[in-house]
Parts: C-alpha cells; sequence; structure tokens
C-alpha cells in the first residue's frame, strides 16, 4: 500500500472532475508528498498551486474547491488549505492500519514498484583496467552501480548488470611486460622493476603459474611471441582475481564485454564508424584549439571527426588518432551501439571521479547510435578518502600505491564497506573512517540501523519469555487489533514506514541508491526513539504482559518495522542480523 500513491491518484482524479478542461501535464506536475513540519498534517500536495495560473484562478481558491470535494473521502479526518495554497491532509486511522497489514502481507515484496515496467536496463559498473587487483576508488562505484541494480530491479525494470573490460590498450601491453618480470623472477633471476611497469606483489603468482606451465621455455622465444602468450595468461588472472574482490562484497555480473570485440578489421568500431558515415555523422576537418591550456595530445590536423555538437555535445570529437589508430571515444561509440543493438534503450555508465569530462559526449553517443530513441545516465562516482581516527590511512602494499578492496573488506567487513559507501550521495566526496565504522555506537551509521533490526527482533524474544503462551506467528499477527494502536509515538512510527513505497520509486526514478540508506537509517531513529520512550514511560513498552491485546498490536508494528529494514538493507547489500555481538 502506497499512501502517497493513493493519494496522488484521488488528487488527479478531484483536479480532472472538477477542472476537465485542465492539462494533463499540469495535473501530472501536482504532488503529494510529507509535509515540512509533521504538525502540519499527515500528507500536503501543491496541487493547487500547480493549476492555478492555467485556470486563472488564484490558489487558495483552487485549494478550497479541492478541499471541499475531500470532506467526503472517509479516510480523510480533514483537510486544511495552508499559505499560499497548500492542501494539509490529516488521514484517519484506518489508513495506517493498512500500511501496517500491507507490510504483514507483502513482506519482502511490501515497496515494490511496478514503474519500470519491465523495460531492459544495462548498467555498466565497476570497469576498472584489468591489471591489478579492485582499490577502494573502484570500491566505491562497484557498491553503487550493484545497489543502483537491485534498487532498479525493486522497481520493477529488467537489470543486466555488465562489465566493460579494457584490454586492448597500452596498459595490458605493460601488465604482460610486468608479469614477464615475475616470470624471470620465479625462475631465479633478481629483477628491479622500472618505473612505468605494474609494481605489485599481486603479480607474483602470476610468475609463478607462468614457470609451471613453459618452464624456461618463454625465453627461448622472440618477445613478439611471448608476450602475446603471457598476454592471455595474466589478463585471465587478473579477471579471476577482479572476480575474487568482487565476491568479497556479494557483487557478480552478468556480462563481462571484452574491449578486444570492438578492434580489429571486423570489429564493432569499424563497422560502427562505416555506419555513421552512411548517415552522415561523421566528416574530415580541424578542430578549433581548445580553450585554456592546450592539451598535451591535442593535434592541429585535417581528421576525422564525430558530428557529437548536432547530439548536444560542445565540441565535435576525433575518432582516429594520427597513427591511424581509434580513439577511446570511437571505442565508446562502437560500444554503445553495440548495447543497443542488444535492445538496451536505457543505459546506465558508472564511471570515477576522473571521467567527469565523458558525460555529454558519452550521452551524444548514446543518442546518436540510437537515432535519440536510448538515453545514456552518467553517473560519477566522487573520491573516497580513507581515514582511521580523522588520518589519512597508509598505502597498501599489496597493490604497490592504493589501498585495495580485499583490505577495506578485510578491515572492516562487506556490510560496513557497502553501507558507508552508500551513505552519501555518489557525486559527493565520501570520507571513510576505518575507526567509526568499527565502533558500535550511534555515530556508526551501519551500525545504527542493523542494531535498529536486532532490537526489533530482541522485542519478540521479550515476548517470548514474558507471554509464553502468546502466539506471535505472521497469521497471528495478521489478526491484532490494530485500532489500539493511537499514541503519537506509533502513528509517527507508521508514518515513517508508509513512506518506504515513495523512497523507493523516487530513488529508482532518479538512480539514487543513497536515499536508501538515508531512510533505513531514518527508521531506526524512529523505531530507537520509540523505544528509548518505553524506557522512560512502561505504558509506551512494546510487550505488556497485562494487556496481550495491545501487545499483539504492537509486536505487529514492530514486525512492520523489522520487515521494512530487511527490505532496504537488502536493496543495499546490507545484512539483517538478529543479534550483535
Amino acid at each position: 500500500m502506497d499512501v502517497f500513491a493513493l493519494f496522488s491518484a484521488r488528487v488527479a482524479e478531484a483536479l480532472a472532475a472538477l477542472y476537465p478542461d485542465l492539462p494533463e501535464d499540469v495535473v501530472a506536475r501536482a504532488v503529494v508528498e510529507p509535509p515540512r513540519d509533521a504538525g502540519h498534517g499527515d500528507l500536503s500536495s501543491n496541487a493547487a498551486m500547480v493549476a492555478a495560473k492555467p485556470l486563472g484562478k488564484s490558489p487558495r481558491e483552487v485549494a478550497a474547491a479541492l478541499a471541499e470535494r475531500f470532506s467526503a473521502d472517509r479516510d480523510v479526518v480533514s483537510v486544511e488549505v495552508a499559505g499560499p495554497g497548500f492542501l494539509n491532509f490529516r488521514l484517519a486511522g484506518s489508513v495506517w492500519q493498512g500500511v501496517l497489514r500491507a507490510v504483514g502481507e507483502q513482506g519482502a515484496e511490501f515497496g515494490r514498484s511496478g514503474i519500470g515496467g519491465g523495460q531492459k536496463v544495462n548498467i555498466e559498473y565497476v570497469s576498472a583496467n584489468p591489471t591489478g587487483p579492485m582499490h577502494v576508488g573502484h570500491t566505491r562505484g562497484a557498491v553503487y552501480g550493484d545497489a543502483l541494480a537491485a534498487l532498479l530491479d525493486y522497481a520493477g525494470f529488467d537489470v543486466t548488470r555488465e562489465y566493460y573490460i579494457n584490454d586492448a590498450g597500452g596498459q595490458v601491453e605493460v601488465l604482460a611486460r610486468s608479469a614477464m618480470l615475475r616470470y624471470r623472477e620465479a625462475l631465479g633471476e633478481t629483477i628491479e622493476i622500472p618505473a612505468g611497469l605494474y609494481p605489485g606483489d599481486y603479480l607474483v603468482p602470476v610468475g609463478q603459474a607462468l614457470v609451471e606451465e613453459f618452464g624456461q621455455g618463454l625465453l627461448d622465444m622472440p618477445e613478439a611471441e611471448a608476450l602475446p602468450l603471457i598476454k592471455t595468461r595474466v589478463l585471465a588472472a587478473m579477471l579471476e582475481l577482479i572476480r575474487a574482490d568482487l565476491a568479497k562484497l556479494d557483487i557478480h555480473h552478468d556480462v563481462f564485454f571484452s574491449e578486444q570485440q570492438l578492434h580489429g578489421e571486423g570489429g564493432d568500431i569499424a563497422s560502427t564508424l562505416a555506419w555513421l558515415r552512411e548517415k552522415g555523422m561523421v566528416y574530415e576537418g580541424r578542430l578549433e584549439p581548445p580553450k585554456g591550456k592546450t592539451p598535451e595530445d591535442w593535434e592541429d590536423r585535417e581528421q576525422t571527426l564525430f558530428r557529437a555538437t548536432d547530439w548536444g555535445d560542445d565540441v565535435d570529437r576525433p575518432l582516429v588518432k594520427s597513427d591511424g589508430s581509434y580513439t577511446y571515444f570511437a571505442a565508446d561509440i562502437a560500444y554503445h551501439r553495440n548495447k543497443y543493438l542488444r535492445g538496451f534503450t536505457h543505459m546506465i555508465d558508472v564511471l570515477g571521479a576522473d571521467h567527469s569530462g565523458y558525460v555529454k559526449r558519452l550521452q551524444a553517443a548514446g543518442k546518436a547510435v540510437s537515432g535519440g530513441e536510448a538515453d545514456i545516465d552518467v553517473r560519477i562516482c566522487q573520491l573516497v578518502r580513507l581515514l582511521r581516527n580523522g588520518e589519512p590511512v597508509k598505502m597498501s602494499k599489496r597493490s604497490g600505491d592504493l589501498v585495495t578492496l580485499a583490505d577495506v573488506v578485510e578491515e572492516v567487513g562487506p556490510d560496513a564497506t557497502r553501507f558507508m559507501m552508500l551513505f552519501r550521495r555518489n557525486d559527493a566526496t565520501l570520507d571513510f573512517d576505518f575507526a567509526q565504522v568499527r565502533e558500535q555506537t550511534r555515530e556508526n551509521p551501519v551500525f545504527y540501523v542493523q542494531y535498529a533490526h536486532a532490537r526489533a527482533c530482541s522485542v519478540f524474544r521479550n515476548a517470548a519469555k514474558d507471554l509464553p503462551d502468546l502466539v506471535v506467528s505472521p497469521s497471528a499477527l495478521a489478526m491484532a487489533d490494530l485500532s489500539r494502536l493511537g499514541t503519537i509515538e506509533e502513528l509517527d512510527l507508521v508514518r515513517v514506514l508508509a513512506q518506504w513505497p515513495r523512497i523507493v520509486a523516487s530513488a529508482a526514478a532518479a538512480h539514487e541508491p543513497h536515499r536508501v540508506a538515508f531512510y533505513v537509517h531514518d527508521l531506526a531513529a524512529a523505531f530507537h526513539g520509540f523505544w528509548a520512550k518505553g524506557k522512560e514511560d512502561p505504558s509506551l513498552r512494546f510487550v505488556n504482559a497485562e494487556d496481550p491485546t495491545l501487545t499483539m498490536a504492537r509486536l505487529a508494528l514492530v514486525a512492520a518495522v523489522r520487515q521494512v529494514l530487511v527490505n532496504g538493507l537488502a536493496i543495499l547489500g546490507v545484512n539483517a542480523p538478529e543479534e550483535l555481538s
């Protein structure tokens, strides 16, 4: 039961009935949401202010007409016209009872939305160069992308999780040469790793595996023969390492797409460029010098350009370098055309902070390769600052110069890692303090939320101890007399529960899983607050041995809190423990 969707529909119906000529797009702009001040009521709507101007009426006049129409609604106790024309609704207790019954009946399905309508969505996330273990910067994008995929799935989309393997660039050549050194080391040579190669110890097992497979045979081969063999093995090893790192956070992709598929004579880039030429989207020309400092790779020459400005970009983009090889952007265009040809008109690219300049060009590429049919939402995950008691964390020896995903998970666990990576907007820099996320205090958000779930579970254990004959099965709770719930504290908690379906829909529409993290934290705070008041006032305790009927009603409320916490944490990929040590 989505109270906000229910009353949004009723407000729209009321507007249409009162003003049949009101355009549909105006009606669609009317929203129903929680009032900023809880003292103003249960729901608030801007409907009158949205409709007033097209109708040539004052907002308060329209609001009064709407309020009069809702006076006959049995679910509405009162409607007040406030300020310039807001409608503030106070709802009947039966509405809140309906919310609790819906949670009990729907369980894990409560809050699921149909806004996706089964539309296919491709979310490409992580996509780190396969040159070593995942570092903490990758971790944030990995967790964000995975939670977004779970959120969109929960909202009714058909989601494909994709990893783009950057295995066709010069970094792979560097990787192969780095593995060659470790191979020689495994044969007993003393090596020095020069600048420009990868120094991390994670390549030591690769060198040992090469010795087991080839013995000294690679040394006897010309480099042009040995390096391709090494490249194949080291890439496979790095992908296995990446998959293992991601699995530590329970992150698994549906598709691993190799960039190599795009290159070569029969690759997607060649076919895409031919298609773009046919459509008149490519031309030979010169670019004006960029404003400000000129990039080192900028060339003043006649070159092959993509008409990116026709699709919303700031400048047209080069597709072929002076040496005849393709630019990275040429590969990006071909890759997104490949996605479109696979049936995806909704694409989400999760990129790191160093890719903020790619947003417009990728969106232009998506529109171009689909004739405007596809959309690309580029989500940038900003940097993570690792701290310990406020001080910067030293680097990892395993990777050579970076703190790895494995380092973080090993120290604080997957739940804390995931929750903290989501407890801030993706486009804002995140401070991750190891000391804070290991504390069992309310200052640690993940502990605070998990403790709320554990505390809810403890209420049922206490009920079993104090009222051993009380049956608290789901079917028994479904029969609880919820009319007994009427205190301010009880209704405030139900109001927070009622927001869950709205949070799911709005977070999915905005591609913002952090809203789910914020919500479960708010729900935990409301529950902890109720618990604390029960400590001070025995009449507010969840278990009352002298009043089993009230106890059952409050247990139904606690069960609903517990279920919605589970639902929210599941989207975030965080466990909901029944007890905390």
